[in-house]
């Protein structure tokens, strides 16, 4: 039991919104997909599939992220009493989760068509790389938004072998997603970061970084509604589209970097946020 305690403390399994804000993207460009193809069976095996791999690749890319963090997160209040910091579990351990969790993962990679599957092993690339550039720039949140909305393609590619305009419109507007509510999270930790000398847009912009997130979220729905403009009029799109921007803008207005329950609190809004704009894409064709 112990065992399994560290497990889940290590993968993170535990704080669901973590593998949640990495399937909302996937959901979304399935959601997309599905307006032109509508197949209800098909949609809900790809949309399990892909929860799936997003549980998985999460947990190895937590696990991953905290061995190249180890030194750093025994500095930080919030990260000391992470399992590798901390001791709970050695490195070997860590790397051999790590291999299984990628090749569980890629199990369920080899379901779908040939081009899929080369976009989700260049994102091992991307997934990998993440945990060293808040070293090098203050912007690793743009780089995780790349790398976490990177689904987006793949979800659309799963089904239309192919990778258009629209659908890279829509993997932008979820990267400025990802720049607002990790800036949120990464308020968190501002003072400790600076202290050991680890960049973020959270530092970057912290004298004004309120309408950093305000203009991130403001660049997510002027994509998604040059996108969706012919969907938007009277009806349930454009009132649960709307209810997406209300929780947007609720956290730029509520958030205090200064108080970290208050950061904690709405960056895990996303998680509905993602939902409800998830539930959107699926109200276009009724």
């Amino acid at each position: 039991m112990q065992q399994l305690k560290i497990i889940i403390e290590l993968t993170r399994l535990n704080k669901p919104i973590g593998y949640m804000l990495l399937f909302w993207p996937c959901a979304w460009g399935l959601a997309y997909a599905n307006t032109f193809h509508e197949n209800f069976n098909f949609f809900i095996q790809y949309l399990f599939l892909f929860f799936c791999g997003a549980v998985l690749m999460r947990s190895a890319g937590c696990i991953f992220n905290d061995i190249v963090d180890k030194d750093f997160d025994k500095k930080v209040k919030r990260t000391q009493k992470r399992p590798i910091a901390s001791g709970k579990i050695s490195l070997k351990q860590s790397f051999l989760y790590i291999i299984i969790l990628c090749l569980l993962a890629f199990l369920i990679l080899m379901q779908f068509n040939l081009f899929t599957i080369i976009l989700g092993m260049s994102s091992m690339i991307l997934a990998f790389s993440y945990p060293f550039m808040k070293r090098i720039t203050y912007w690793p949140q743009l780089f995780l938004g790349i790398t976490f909305n990177w689904g987006i393609i793949m979800a659309w590619a799963s089904v239309n072998n192919n990778v258009n305009q629209d659908i890279i419109i829509l993997y932008l507007s979820a990267i400025f997603w990802t720049l607002g509510y990790d800036t949120i999270y990464g308020a968190q930790d501002i003072s400790d970061d600076e202290i050991i000398g680890l960049k973020s847009t959270s530092i970057k912009f912290k004298k004004n970084i309120n309408f950093f997130v305000g203009l991130m979220y403001l660049a997510n729905i002027t994509l998604i509604t040059y996108l969706f403009t012919d969907s938007i009029g009277y009806n349930l799109f454009s009132l649960l589209f709307g209810l997406f921007i209300f929780s947007l803008f609720y956290q730029v207005f509520t958030f205090n970097k200064k108080n970290s329950e208050s950061c904690l609190e709405m960056f895990k809004i996303n998680n509905l946020s993602g939902l409800i704009f998830f539930i959107s894409i699926l109200t276009i064709n009724n």
